[in-house]
């Protein structure tokens, strides 16, 4: 990667293109991690079923459609998939019993686990040549961009309310 000054003109431009870059470098390691994580891995696709139904605690098809940017029938397929390996299960809702919600298995918590293990690993050694300000600076980067990029791929909780004024 290439070192621009935080300074320059344009620095936002300058870390989007930073960014690009690693997200690129991530996404080789990330499906290296995905193949060793467990005998059954999973495409990326899945993957990120998985991600969003942990930190959604669960969703239903609706939900998760809607924050994948899918068809129905294609989250359906995902979802199949999932469960025939073991890593999702679905239940009718409480209120609805047309309602599907989909609930991670232990085999899927564990899955998810061990793809976070091996990835961590890999970034591990990576960031052991870095610099420790270096370090200490992207940590803090990367939790305010995690925070940034993660807050519309969670649901409001169940229990949270809005206070309207008029």
């Amino acid at each position: 990667m290439s070192h621009r000054s935080i300074g320059s003109p344009r620095p936002a431009v300058s870390a989007v293109v930073e960014m690009s870059e690693l997200i690129e470098l991530l996404e080789v390691v990330w499906e290296r991690g995905r193949d060793t994580a467990s005998a059954a891995p999973v495409s990326s696709a899945q993957a990120r079923v998985l991600f969003l139904v942990e930190a959604n605690d669960q969703l239903n098809l609706r939900e998760l459609g809607r924050l994948l940017e899918a068809a129905p029938p294609s989250v359906t397929r995902l979802c199949d998939r999932l469960q025939a390996v073991g890593f999702l299960e679905r239940h009718p809702g409480a209120d609805d019993r047309r309602e599907v919600l989909l609930r991670l298995t232990p085999a899927g918590r564990t899955y998810l686990e061990r793809l976070r293990d091996r990835r961590q690993e890999v970034l591990a050694e990576a960031m052991a040549a870095m610099p420790e300000a270096s370090r200490a600076a992207l940590a803090t980067g990367l939790a305010d961009f995690c925070a940034a990029v993660a807050k519309p791929l969670r649901l409001p909780a169940p229990n949270s309310f809005t206070t309207r004024t008029a």
